[in-house]
């Protein structure tokens, strides 16, 4: 993990951030933001839902904006925090204030590429796009972030600060490889929460009471994830540690291995790249 995920936010909680949007992960950001000492009065949330917003203020003390213009013209940091297919929609109404005030734009909404939201917002703009996963939503999500031309250190700075507040960052120079991160970490809770419903209904298949095999199979997805965190091995050294010649893990092991589920997984990583390439194509042309 980078060193720098575990820095708090101190000299950068003068910026004005406005929230396009106030669902799961923008309300996650929020939490991340004021949990990480973001001084709420900073914080600026439009959503067409009152009662949404009115929930956000009570519970982090947040300022809301009565509609979408009015919050880019206090900030600093815009962060798009809206469902793909309304992005378009969005942006050409926030045009004239996004020109007008020139704000480092976030964008958090899955496949639509820097080109197409930089059209719609009226271009030349400092923009910052990434992908986070839904572990973000209690502080342990992985981000990918890609810098725009016009994006400058502290700019990157400051947005990697805000991802950080929800978990682990990482960048990349080169924004195709967003649509291997989105197969990757995008979609990659999935993928292991189909192996834990397979493991747990092996378990009951076993005569393992219901909890005993959910709760067996939780903690040991999470001491896994964590020792493999904290090692300074590799996933494949850890497995040859913990198989022993032999033994039933072994045997396992092999069954899988038979079953060729590391080539299952590259062609399901693929088709999932395959599809998000697809998709950003499609919303760049709606």
């Amino acid at each position: 993990m980078n060193a720098t995920n575990t820095k708090k936010l101190t000299d950068k909680t003068s910026n004005t951030i406005a929230f396009i949007g106030g669902g799961n992960m923008a309300a996650s950001l929020v939490g991340g933001l004021v949990a990480d000492g973001y001084d709420p009065k900073h914080i600026i949330v439009s959503d067409p839902d009152s009662d949404k917003l009115a929930s956000l203020a009570a519970r982090f003390a947040i300022r809301s904006a009565a509609d979408n213009s009015s919050a880019v013209e206090r900030a600093d940091v815009l962060v798009l925090a809206v469902k793909p297919q309304v992005l378009k929609q969005v942006a050409n109404d926030l045009t004239p204030g996004v020109q007008q005030r020139k704000p480092l734009v976030i964008s958090i909404a899955a496949g639509v590429r820097e080109k197409e939201i930089q059209s719609w917002l009226g271009g030349d703009l400092a923009l910052v796009r990434t992908m986070p996963n839904t572990p973000a939503m209690i502080q342990a999500g992985a981000t990918v972030l890609h810098a725009g031309k016009d994006v400058t250190r502290e700019q990157r700075d400051l947005a990697e600060s805000i991802l950080r507040a929800v978990g682990l960052t990482r960048w990349v120079d080169d924004e195709t490889m967003m649509d291997a991160v989105t197969a990757l970490s995008g979609s990659g809770p999935a993928y292991f929460f189909l192996i834990m419903e397979a493991m747990e209904k092996a378990g009951l298949e076993m005569g393992l009471p219901a909890d005993t095999a959910r709760l067996l199979t939780l903690q040991t997805a999470l001491g896994a994830a964590r020792m493999a965190m904290e090692s300074s091995d590799g996933p494949g050294a850890l497995r040859e540690k913990v198989t022993s010649p032999g033994g039933t893990t072994e045997r396992a092991v092999g069954i899988l291995q038979e079953g060729e589920l590391q080539a299952l997984f590259a062609k399901a990583l693929a088709g999932a790249k395959d599809r998000s390439i697809e998709l950003s194509e499609l919303l760049g042309n709606n």
